[in-house]
């Protein structure tokens, strides 16, 4: 049986697009001096302002913000590292996340089941906590890593294998869940099970071959879990 579930923030619990494009067009917007520095930087990040959408290969899926902000570097004379990424951050605080599905009664219904609940996110870990706090959702989770936390950024396994130790559980018990091949990589290196979501930008035939289950959103679990059967 499942006894844990891992999520990943962006694209898992919030939708992707709905979420973070207001989010690049703010950064955007704030950075850019002229139309054509707005435009090199849109497409460092792999943002189109046009259509508020991401491509495929956005660093912003998946990457953490030092390492979104080292593509957007070389674009922005006189800005350092540190500064850009604090900047990112702040931001991040403030994006406007869109819920995926209803969030409180879901998680509401995981925890009557006794499940162990945890975030392993590439943000950091402060806007994390602001996000889930904003959707009334803090309460219910027993762990909470960014990539600063001390753990590392997926697709290292660091943050789910923090999980498995604090809660106790055997890594084998927990699902990671996610929409994107770095969240399933990271599962499946620590030697968790794997669920994938179809609301981040990643598709099911790139996610399907990293995934034990693919489910059009985390709304499906709790007849996931009914289902489950361990391979």
């Amino acid at each position: 049986m499942i006894q844990g579930l891992i999520f990943d923030k962006d694209g898992t619990l919030f939708d992707f697009r709905r979420s973070w494009g207001g989010w690049a067009l703010s950064l955007l917007d704030e950075l850019a001096d002229s139309p054509a520095q707005r435009a090199v930087l849109a497409e460092a990040i792999g943002f189109h302002p046009e259509t508020v959408d991401f491509a495929p290969h956005s660093p912003v899926i998946a990457a953490t913000a030092p390492e979104i902000a080292a593509v957007m570097l070389p674009h922005l004379p006189g800005m350092g590292l540190q500064r850009l990424t604090d900047r990112m951050n702040a931001l991040a605080v403030d994006a406007p996340t869109v819920e995926a599905v209803p969030l409180r009664p879901l998680f509401t219904v995981l925890r009557g089941r006794g499940l162990k609940i945890g975030l392993a996110t590439n943000d950091t870990e402060r806007p994390a906590r602001a996000h889930l706090g904003n959707h009334a959702i803090l309460d219910l989770f027993d762990f909470i890593a960014g990539y600063d936390s001390g753990y590392g950024g997926k697709p290292a396994p660091g943050q789910l294998q923090a999980f498995a130790r604090q809660t106790g559980l055997d890594p084998a018990r927990i699902a990671m869940v996610g929409d994107s091949r770095h969240d399933l990589e990271a599962g499946r290196a620590a030697g968790m099970v794997c669920v994938a979501v179809l609301t981040g930008v990643a598709g099911a035939a790139e996610l399907a071959p990293h995934a034990d289950v693919v489910l059009p959103d985390i709304g499906g679990l709790p007849d996931w879990l009914d289902a489950f059967v361990p391979a």
